[in-house]
């Protein structure tokens, strides 16, 4: 029994992504499909951050957040998604350890800078929907500055604790990891080491970047929706609410497909449903968060018109 466990534990120097199918017919039709929708991810995003920046009508706090939202969701894609588009065209499945634990660092921190922005941006419309006198006031430079270091270091924390499990690990019970990308749970399953330390970090993390922030957007949402129900007339309901609209819209895409990943992973065994899971929220929410702020927001296609129009 010693030997066999012994021979299913390997120190490996490379790990082999099989997230999905290696079948050559579908090879072209994922390369092309996924190039299309990193490229519309990361021009989209783009776009949203050179309007803001250019255009002296969105220096506020609501766009500045916007901003780097814009930027985590540019970095959480390109940690993942060029890899597995560049995998798809070689024909291989391998990354090295030194590579794999870097994607991992950096999926770690966009992630997790994605999730804690998405709550500043829950406070920031509490504040000026609940409090609109003194919005300017609290929302002041320095303290929106603070707020996204704040969120920068928190990530910066997540993704060091987890390279401190992981560096010490000299062996892993194998050298597959079932999607497209260095996934950390996924990591830590694969560690020889007892599995009950890790389920304490991973249930911690989960508190601390998972419960706290969902639990602030919602007790946000709460003190919203009670304010703008005070409101008398229904034209002031709705420009109360249109401007959380596309926010919500981001919110509820990033935690259910987030949500989704989870349940995919405890209910199946098929690393092919697993990559597909985690691709809605690599990718798809990315993409689809330009869009949703500017179909949605008068701010933003007025700032795309002026453009525009001083272009043209």
């Amino acid at each position: 029994a010693g030997s066999v466990e012994t021979q299913n534990r390997t120190c490996v120097p490379e790990f082999h992504l099989v997230g999905f199918s290696q079948d050559p017919a579908l090879q072209y039709l994922l390369l092309v499909l996924f190039l299309s929708m990193y490229l519309v991810t990361v021009l989209g995003n783009l776009l949203i951050i050179l309007l803001i920046i250019s255009d002296t009508h969105l220096h506020t706090p609501m766009y500045f957040f916007l901003c780097n939202l814009s930027l985590a969701d540019m970095g959480f894609t390109s940690t993942t998604v060029p890899k597995m588009i560049v995998d798809i065209h070689t024909h291989s499945t391998v990354i090295s350890y030194v590579g794999c634990l870097t994607q991992m660092s950096l999926f770690l921190i966009c992630g997790c800078m994605d999730d804690l922005i998405l709550t500043v941006m829950a406070y920031d419309r509490f504040v000026a929907i609940c409090h609109p006198l003194h919005y300017q006031v609290i929302m002041n430079p320095c303290r929106c500055a603070f707020l996204v270091t704040v969120s920068f270091f928190s990530s910066l924390l997540e993704s060091l604790v987890h390279n401190l499990i992981l560096l010490p690990v000299t062996c892993y019970k194998a050298a597959e990891i079932s999607n497209f990308f260095c996934d950390p749970s996924q990591l830590l399953n694969l560690t020889c080491d007892d599995p009950f330390n890790h389920d304490i970090v991973i249930y911690l993390i989960g508190i601390v970047f998972g419960f706290f922030p969902i639990s602030g957007i919602l007790f946000s949402y709460y003190k919203i929706v009670s304010s703008i129900l005070r409101v008398p007339s229904p034209d002031g309901k709705y420009k109360a609410f249109s401007t959380c609209g596309s926010h919500l819209l981001v919110v509820c895409l990033f935690y259910g497909s987030g949500l989704g990943v989870y349940l995919s992973a405890s209910f199946s065994t098929s690393s092919r449903k697993s990559a597909v899971a985690s691709l809605m929220y690599t990718l798809v929410t990315p993409m689809l968060n330009p869009f949703i702020y500017s179909l949605r927001n008068r701010d933003i296609k007025r700032a795309l018109q002026r453009i525009v129009n001083r272009i043209s």
